[in-house]
C-alpha cells in the first residue's frame, strides 16, 4: 500500500498509545514466484484477511502489527504494551478459532511446514543498530 503521495517513501505514520510499549521484529521468506507474492498480500488485504485472525491478534494484547515486503522476503514489526509476554500470547493465539485453519491456509505461500504455527513460521530478529535519542 502506498501513501497519500503515491510513494512507499514517504513513510508511514505510527500510532501513540500514552503508554511505553514494546517492538518485535520477525522475517519470514515466501515461496518463489510473482504471483505467490500477490496472492499472500491479496490475503491480507482489508477486502480478503479474515476478522477472526485480527480479532485474535488484538485479543492476546497485541497493539499493532505491520508487514511489510521485498521479493518473497517478509518483514513483520509487532509493537505490544511493555509488560507483554510473548511466549504466552502465542500460546494463546494458536488456540484461538480459525487460528490454526489460517495458519494452514497462508502456508501455501510460505516456506514453512503446512501445519507450524505462526510462531513456528516466524522467525525473531535481533536488533542490532538503534539511534538513539
Amino acid at each position: 500500500m502506498k501513501e497519500k503521495d503515491g510513494s512507499i517513501t514517504a513513510g508511514y505514520g505510527q500510532t501513540a498509545y500514552g503508554q511505553r510499549t514494546k517492538r518485535y521484529c520477525q522475517t519470514m521468506e515466501l515461496k518463489e514466484g510473482d504471483e505467490v507474492a500477490q496472492r499472500y498480500r491479496e490475503a491480507h488485504d482489508r477486502y480478503h484477511s479474515w476478522p477472526e485472525i485480527r480479532e485474535g491478534i488484538r485479543s492476546v494484547g497485541i497493539l499493532e502489527m505491520e508487514i511489510y515486503i521485498l521479493g518473497n522476503r517478509l518483514f513483520m514489526i509487532v509493537d505490544t504494551p511493555e509488560d507483554f509476554n510473548w511466549n504466552n500470547a502465542m500460546k494463546k493465539l494458536s488456540t484461538l478459532p480459525r487460528q490454526q485453519e489460517w495458519e494452514a491456509f497462508v502456508a501455501q505461500f510460505q516456506k514453512c511446514s503446512a501445519d507450524a504455527t505462526s510462531d513456528e513460521k516466524w522467525q525473531m530478529m535481533e536488533r542490532m543498530f538503534y539511534l538513539y535519542p
